[in-house]
C-alpha cells in the first residue's frame, strides 16, 4: 500500500509529530510504500535546521531526515506556511535578502500542488495533529 501524510503539528507541542514520524518508520518496516510527507501550518517546524534540545532528549528532526536519508521519502514544507515560521531553503533565503537557510537540507519548500499530487498518487492520505 502506498501512504502519504500530512503533519499539521508543531514538534515541540504534544506528541502528534514525533508519532507521525514513528508511524512513517512503522509502515516501511512492514513493506509499505511513503510516498511523500507534506508539513502544513505549524507542522513545517519539523523541518527547523536551528532547535536545539535538551540532552536527555532526542531531535524530532532526526526521525525525519533519517526517513530521507535512509528511504529516499520527499519531505516537503508548505511554501506559504514556511514563510510565516521563517523557514527558508537556499532559494527562498536568496529571494527575500536574508542571510542563510533555516531549514535542514533534507526538507524542500513547494506549494499546495505537491499535497494534491500525494494524494492522487497514494492510497492512504494520514494526517497528523490538527
Amino acid at each position: 500500500m502506498i501512504y502519504s501524510l500530512l503533519v499539521l503539528s508543531d514538534p515541540t507541542r504534544g506528541s502528534m509529530a514525533r508519532n507521525a514520524a514513528a508511524f512513517a518508520h512503522t509502515l516501511l518496516a512492514r513493506g509499505h510504500e511513503l510516498h511523500r510527507v507534506f508539513f502544513l501550518d505549524k507542522g513545517v517546524l519539523c523541518g527547523a535546521a536551528c532547535g536545539i534540545y535538551p540532552q536527555d532528549e532526542s531531535s524530532p528532526l532526526d526521525a525525519w531526515v533519517s526517513l530521507a536519508q535512509d528511504h529516499g521519502v520527499d519531505l516537503v514544507l508548505c511554501v506559504t506556511s514556511a514563510l510565516r515560521q521563517g523557514m527558508l531553503d537556499e532559494r527562498e533565503a536568496a529571494r527575500f535578502e536574508r542571510g542563510g537557510a533555516t531549514i535542514h537540507p533534507a526538507f524542500t519548500i513547494s506549494g499546495l500542488g505537491q499535497l494534491i499530487d500525494a494524494s492522487a498518487a497514494s492510497d492512504r492520505l494520514i494526517t497528523f495533529g490538527g
